[in-house]
């Protein structure tokens, strides 16, 4: 008989099965994907997290053979998640995302953490479980369309691929830049990164200079309109 996974318990694992621990912080989302994956012969949801740091509990005590995991989570993000997985468990750990945010912009950045693998939310759920079979015996699993800049950028001999002005920030810089695009003041982003507001500071100082804006006010503008031409972009996916 199948288990479904409620809001505060899990699947129990079966033998023979690989276990998956989900990392989102939208409930419904959570309780969407693991009803998927519980169908499933060879596949089967052992835990949820909405944080970063509840995941890495999480992952200590649950030992999940894999993980499916968002971008954005509760008060934290996703890549330094990937990234603290990738340091704490040698990359023998493997992650696969699953997010809304554009693959162009965010799935080498993801790789590059430590990511087995990128798919956006709007894949069907087949494609999903295509994809954690794949990360589960090894591989990597991108989009026909991601796979195709992937390997482009290796037939260049290891010349480096044009980027946009947004993809030339580095992760951290994306994170800060995202949440100004969302309204928060300086100080609001240093209390939710846990940083000082000084090194957000140099953060937002060194945006700036990346995409040429003169000052804060221009940063702000152009945060806001980024993220409100992202979300029609992904919309019309």
């Amino acid at each position: 008989m199948k288990r479904r996974l409620g809001s505060q318990s899990q699947a129990t694992p079966a033998i023979g099965r690989k276990s998956i621990l989900l990392v989102d912080d939208h409930p419904a989302v959570r309780e969407g994907v693991a009803v998927a994956i519980n169908q499933t012969d060879d596949l089967v949801v052992c835990g949820h997290a909405a944080s970063s740091s509840a995941a890495m509990a999480e992952i200590a005590r649950l030992k999940p053979d894999a993980v499916l995991a968002d971008i954005s989570l509760a008060n934290s993000n996703g890549v330094e998640l990937i990234k603290d997985i990738r340091s704490r468990y040698s990359g023998k750990m493997p992650v696969l995302v699953l997010s809304m945010h554009d693959e162009l912009l965010y799935a080498e950045r993801v790789l590059r953490a430590g990511a087995r693998g990128y798919l956006m939310k709007n894949q069907p759920m087949k494609t999903v479980i295509t994809a954690l079979r794949k990360v589960l015996d090894g591989g990597v699993y991108l989009s026909e369309e991601m796979t195709t800049r992937v390997m482009g950028s290796f037939a260049k001999c290891g010349a480096p691929p044009t980027r946009s002005s947004i993809e030339s920030l580095s992760d951290r810089e994306l994170e800060v830049f995202d949440l100004v695009s969302q309204g928060h003041a300086t100080r609001e982003i240093a209390a939710l990164l846990h940083l000082s507001k000084k090194t957000v500071s140099c953060y937002q100082q060194s945006i700036r200079k990346k995409l040429n804006l003169k000052n804060a006010t221009e940063l702000v503008r152009h945060a806001v309109h980024w993220a409100a031409t992202t979300t029609a972009s992904e919309r019309q996916r």
